[in-house]
């Protein structure tokens, strides 16, 4: 294995000394470890996300104005313990609350749930969301129920700025619910990822083979199929997106007059012609930029034969799995609220508009 890293067991630590040194309008906390705004802005509710590390520039990189307040790193595809979250959430709370936006992996729900209720002890107005917009697999190695990907990005954006525009608490987290019963994601991969920590791909893939619906830790998918070409992939993907049927599943939902958790059954909504979505095409780490732009290509043809809108698009990368060659493609239905929220200004080191 090949890689630019010293030792092991150093790697997320020096890359959040590295965040800190190219980025000083964030503050890095190295023990416990999170990031936060150092232009935390009073009377607005702090939007809190977080996840093992891996996935850059997802959560750390959307740290900034108009997205996340603060993000919590865990080690290498390993949820960020509680006292990250909890010492995260004190930093950051501005006086209306925090809410906590969680990928659906057990380890991470676990934890924030944990968190949930220190930072109530403490008096502090809080609530979780869950993102779980995978459609591939219904339960996994990591997750019960489906796993959280990509929409999260978009989740963070959208949420963010609503957040500065002064949404209360139970806004926000009722525009959380909406984001997550709208978006859907699927992966493929080409080839594995390696874990430094492993020093080995984390699985095998043969030169004419590939993992349909892929997680982005490496979890399995649907299937391992014989690979076909660039169109044939990315049109079995959309079909698995615009084929999905409602899903219900019951939520754990935060009750802060009761402090108590609370069970509310969601249900996510279909893609239907006429519908308006923003598309992210996303590199899960080593896949040309060239071949990005010719997934979207046949995404936006196959969208237009279903009389579905592409209002905005993101091709890029923005939520990896280290060096994994291979995308994933997520559709997220908006609405004008929705729209206008994406469009305003934000300034992270990943993702900056309108500054």
């Amino acid at each position: 294995m090949k890689k630019m890293i010293n030792q092991v067991d150093n790697v997320v630590r020096e890359q959040l000394e590295g965040i800190a040194k190219a980025h000083p309008e964030l503050e890095v906390n190295l023990d416990p470890m999170y990031i936060a705004r150092r232009d935390l802005k009073s009377g607005k509710v702090a939007l809190v996300s977080g996840g093992g590390s891996g996935h850059e520039p997802m959560h750390g990189g959307y740290v900034g104005m108009g997205m996340l307040d603060g993000a919590c790193p865990g080690e290498m595809f390993t949820s960020p313990t509680p006292d990250q979250m909890y010492e995260c959430g004190q930093k950051v709370d501005a006086g209306e609350g925090v809410l906590f936006l969680i990928k659906n992996y057990t380890g991470d729900v676990l934890n924030f749930e944990t968190a949930v209720e220190l930072l109530h002890g403490d008096g502090i107005k809080v609530q979780a969301t869950l993102v779980d917009d995978d459609v591939a697999v219904k339960d996994s190695l990591y997750t019960a129920g489906r796993r959280g990907v990509a929409t999260t990005v978009l989740a963070e954006k959208i949420l963010g700025a609503a957040a500065e525009e002064g949404y209360d608490l139970e806004k926000m987290s009722e525009l959380a619910k909406r984001i997550a019963n709208r978006g859907r994601s699927i992966g493929v991969a080409l080839s594995a990822c390696t874990v430094p920590a492993a020093g080995k791909p984390s699985f095998e893939l043969a030169d004419n083979e590939i993992e349909f619906g892929i997680g982005i830790h490496g979890e399995p998918g649907i299937e391992r199929r014989a690979f076909t070409d660039g169109d044939t992939i990315t049109t079995d993907m959309m079909n698995a997106i615009l084929e999905d049927q409602p899903y219900e599943r019951v939520v754990r939902r935060w009750n802060n007059g009761a402090g108590d958790w609370q069970d509310e059954t969601w249900t996510t909504e279909t893609l239907k012609g006429g519908d308006r979505v923003i598309v992210l095409v996303n590199n899960l780490g080593a896949t040309p930029l060239s071949e990005l732009y010719m997934v979207y290509r046949k995404v936006a043809e196959m969208l237009e034969q279903h009389d579905i809108k592409i209002e905005r698009n993101m091709i890029g990368s923005y939520c990896t799995s280290l060096d994994m060659q291979g995308v994933s493609i997520t559709l997220l239905k908006v609405d004008d609220e929705m729209l206008s929220l994406y469009d305003m200004p934000v300034n992270t080191p990943a993702l900056r508009w309108g500054c």
